[in-house]
């Protein structure tokens, strides 16, 4: 099995929670979100383990200190692909995969990593994509694929035209890429996009046109992949990991 580095992208402002923390410090059930993806990432056997903080990033280091992870910093938040790209530096000169995670998703089981890492190995992809449904996909990029259901592209909500926006089949934000693969894409991105950003979803792009293989893994229940931006969906992931503990 390859060596599997995760990097977990919390360097997010968390202005919708009316708050001024970090946003993967707010806590559920007395623990912070970002320590639940710390034990995804532990959970799936992640060789490394690499938080990309922004936003009082120090805030983030303290609540963290005790679980064996490593630190560097976005200073600017320039968009998903921007965070990545901070990271090119500390893994130069490894092999393996790079395991993307988001530090605002909690509820992600360690159960469904397993399964998403196994079929990546499995498959022998340069990049796999985790998706899901909603009937209302609304905010989410969307899953493009040609007629013989092959991934070509994901394109943001607000760079979606009208027809791409029926789409609904969704990009959770966790991804398995060939570290390699992934920084020499990420040489090649822009942010030449309506968020004027740099995505990381234009690195699926990037390989799909060089002729690399590029699957997605869909996982029927969509609550898994749920982000926190509002203290409503903190309400709504505190009452699943709640429930869970109760089974």
């Amino acid at each position: 099995m390859n060596k599997l580095y995760t990097l977990i992208l919390a360097a997010g402002k968390g202005t919708r929670m009316k708050s001024d923390l970090p946003k993967v410090i707010h806590k559920i059930d007395g623990k912070e979100l970002v320590k639940y993806v710390i034990e995804q990432a532990k959970d799936v056997g992640s060789e490394e383990i690499w938080l990309i903080t922004g936003h009082k990033g120090h805030l983030v280091k303290e609540a963290t200190a005790d679980d064996n992870v490593f630190y560097v910093e976005q200073k600017e938040q320039l968009g998903t692909g921007h965070a990545v790209m901070q990271a090119e530096d500390k893994l130069q000169g490894k092999n393996g995969d790079v395991l993307i995670l988001c530090g605002d998703v909690p509820v992600l089981k360690g159960e469904t990593l397993k399964k998403f890492r196994d079929f990546h190995y499995s498959s022998g992809a340069s990049a796999t994509v985790m998706t899901t449904r909603f009937e209302d996909p609304f905010g989410y990029g969307r899953i493009i694929t040609n007629k013989e259901g092959e991934i070509l592209k994901i394109v943001e909500q607000k760079d979606a035209t009208e027809e791409e926006k029926k789409v609904k089949e969704i990009n959770s934000g966790v991804y398995i890429i060939d570290l390699k693969d992934l920084f020499t894409s990420l040489d090649s991105i822009t942010s030449d996009n309506a968020g004027n950003e740099y995505y990381l979803t234009d690195v699926i792009a990037i390989l799909k046109n060089k002729g690399k293989k590029v699957l997605t893994y869909l996982i029927k229940d969509n609550t898994e992949i749920l982000g926190i931006n509002t203290i409503e969906q903190l309400k709504e992931a505190e009452s699943i990991i709640l429930a869970r503990k109760q089974n």
